[in-house]
């Protein structure tokens, strides 16, 4: 069929908005126990309910809890770590009154521990004692949160845990040995976040279950701990950055010695719970995954071997998260630049993948899928920044001779933390409708070596926002978009890089920030204790460097802001709270600014609800097309976008 002619930005395509949120689920925290498969789903169309779901032996799958309970946790407030289960005993923390509660069987889950202002995540199974071992995090008293590690009783615990291990401001990963005599974990102290330095301890289990001779045996306030796990032989493993990329490291002894070096990263920024790259299928075999140049791969390590290399699988997935071994084979997540992410289970023996479960039922046309590029551009001093580009693609449709497309040039939150390659949906929207996207992963992504994390220190909203201008530079150079019709769009982190190269450059036509920061003065007073000195290193300590954090605020820039801006913010958002959107808004009206804000009721960090990732999507795509002066196609509710008094034809 020969396509038809329209303008970019105006074609029709089969990735709705329906498609998108009423027929694909989340998926995390794949887990084995004997022949069961467990995992999380998250679902739109459940108001972003976590339904914890098992694939039984006979192949049967269903949900592991009831509806009314949603498994997960708000320790950190980005949670994770929301469930463990081991011999038909399922362990979740429930969002709602944050208690942890015990299911067996096809019972119902009952409460373990307290109502009240205890949270809880990263649960692990002591059978040696009967109880469980978990991160607390207590908000029951005044000022910050108190973070712990404790013991609890595994049939039920009204004092909700006995304290095993305190003092520290953060900690995760508590890990007991497989002969119970031994406990490591992480922690780590303001004003460092897990990926900037923490330290790896170990202490001896006594006799009343409670910890002696504790050690710090790794670690450092600039050495970036992560995942440390027992083999099935009780050697301790752990993954550090110590050599300027997080690889792999074991205990020996008094010393730790490198396993498989190579310059790539076996390590994540830890924004949550229960994040994973190994496990072991037995004590002689290590299942990895690590990434380089932006793209993951899997592999085995022999523990037994010198030569300590990794022996790579071949995959369809340019993704790999989580993988969790039990009984000589793994599950873990699955996804690539065409494929849906699905849980996946891996068998040595057999080969190959077995798919247990698809995010996404519905088989979408290659014919509208954009695949992935990887871009080099040169940024400031002489350096090399990097992303995605993914051009428009669309069988059914072409653009008029000579017509370039549009541009939205977008980078991932964190801002600690990289784009994903696998397909996204959200992506695919905007190219399957006639848009190139530019994914970055500027400088202070992950998976390009501590020294490329460590350029935003003291520099976010300078080389951030610098590589994203760049970025769409190098593009305009090529001749491959239309300079006349570029937008920067972000959420959370990228949210504020929106804003702030709005701000500060000259180059970008419109924007669109989702829960975006615009006043970083209120991330160090109205913010939640996890990230409450994560701005010292981005920015400097406040209150002595409240200097910086005025000059970087868009808020207290808006001479700079001349472009069309749309705003989209959670009334219940604790991370970036509403008033910051707020805020801009009016700022940005009373000075005859074309802005627009919607507010989506009830919704945190984030849209979880069907209905608001719906209107997220539709309501950009319409403002897009009032700024830049084509009619997009389909039928969608309009924004209404103040003091707008032209478009871009």
């Amino acid at each position: 069929m020969t396509p038809k002619t329209a303008p970019y930005g105006a074609w029709r395509s089969p990735i709705t908005t329906d498609l998108i949120t009423g027929r694909r689920v989340g998926l995390s925290s794949p887990r084995i126990d004997g022949e069961d498969v467990y995992w999380i789903e998250n679902r739109p169309e459940e108001a972003g309910r976590a339904a914890i779901v098992r694939r039984a032996a006979d192949g049967t799958i269903a949900d592991a809890i009831p509806a009314g309970f949603n498994a997960r946790t708000r320790v950190h407030e980005y949670g994770g770590g929301a469930y463990t289960v081991q011999d038909g005993v399922l362990i979740f923390a429930n969002f709602a009154d944050t208690r942890l509660y015990r299911v067996d069987g096809e019972k119902p889950p009952r409460p373990i521990t307290p109502a009240g202002k205890l949270r809880y995540a990263d649960v692990n199974f002591d059978p040696h004692r009967g109880r469980l071992i978990a991160v607390r995090e207590d908000h029951s008293g005044a000022g910050e949160a108190v973070n712990s590690i404790a013991a609890l009783d595994l049939e039920g615990d009204e004092r909700g845990g006995e304290i095993l291990a305190s003092g520290a401001d953060f900690y995760s990963n508590p890990r007991l040995s497989p002969d119970g005599r031994q406990l490591a974990w992480l922690q780590w102290n303001h004003p460092n976040m897990p990926w900037d330095g923490c330290e790896l301890w170990v202490a001896e289990v006594a006799e009343d279950g409670s910890l002696a001779s504790a050690t710090r045996v790794a670690g450092g306030p600039e050495e970036s701990i992560f995942q440390p796990e027992w083999s099935p032989d009780g050697t301790l493993y752990f993954v550090s950055d110590r050599t300027g990329w997080w690889n792999l490291y074991r205990r020996r002894g008094e010393a730790d010695e490198p396993v498989a070096p190579m310059e790539a990263e076996f390590g994540l920024p830890q924004w949550v719970f229960g994040m994973a790259t190994y496990a072991f299928l037995d004590a002689s075999t290590l299942l990895a995954t690590y990434t380089r140049d932006g793209r993951w791969r899997l592999g085995t390590i022999d523990t037994q071997s010198q030569r300590g290399e990794v022996s790579p699988i071949e995959t369809p997935f340019t993704e790999i998260d989580e993988p969790f071994a039990e009984q000589g084979s793994a599950v873990m997540i699955g996804a690539g630049p065409a494929l849906a992410a699905a849980v996946v289970r891996y068998d040595p023996a057999r080969g190959g993948f077995e798919t247990i479960k698809r995010a996404l039922d519905t088989e979408i046309d290659s014919g509208y899928l954009s695949i992935p590029e990887p871009v080099e551009f040169p940024t400031e001093g002489g350096l090399t920044a990097h992303a995605f580009l993914y051009l428009p693609r669309n069988q059914d449709f072409s653009a008029p001779d000579g017509e370039l497309p549009p541009l939205l040039v977008q980078s991932h939150g964190g801002p600690t933390g990289a784009t994903s390659t696998s397909l996204n949906l959200g992506t695919q929207f905007w190219t399957s409708r006639g848009f190139a996207v530019l994914d970055v992963n500027y400088g202070g992504s992950t998976g390009y070596g501590r020294p490329y994390r460590q350029r935003l220190n003291d520099a976010w909203g300078i080389v951030d926002v610098d590589d994203h201008v760049n970025g769409a530079r190098y593009l305009i150079a090529r001749g491959v978009v239309d300079l006349e019709r570029t937008a920067i769009r972000g959420w959370s982190a990228s949210g504020y890089t929106t804003l702030a190269t709005l701000a500060f450059r000259d180059l970008f036509r419109a924007g669109a920030s989702h829960f975006g920061i615009s006043d970083l003065e209120t991330m160090t007073t109205d913010t939640h204790k996890f990230e409450s000195r994560y701005l010292d290193g981005l920015i400097g300590p406040y209150p002595e460097r409240k200097d910086m954090y005025m000059e970087r605020s868009p808020i207290h820039h808006l001479e700079g802001f001349t472009e069309p801006l749309i705003l989209f913010q959670g009334s219940e958002d604790t991370v970036v709270p509403p008033d910051q959107a707020e805020t801009m808004y009016e700022a940005m009206a009373s000075r005859g600014l074309p802005v627009a804000m919607v507010v989506f009721n009830g919704e945190g960090h984030g849209c979880r609800r069907a209905e608001n990732i719906q209107r997220a999507l539709d309501g950009e795509l319409d403002f897009y097309g009032q700024v830049f002066g084509f009619s997009p196609e389909g039928e969608r509710e309009p924004v209404e976008i103040a003091n707008l008094s032209r478009v871009i034809g």
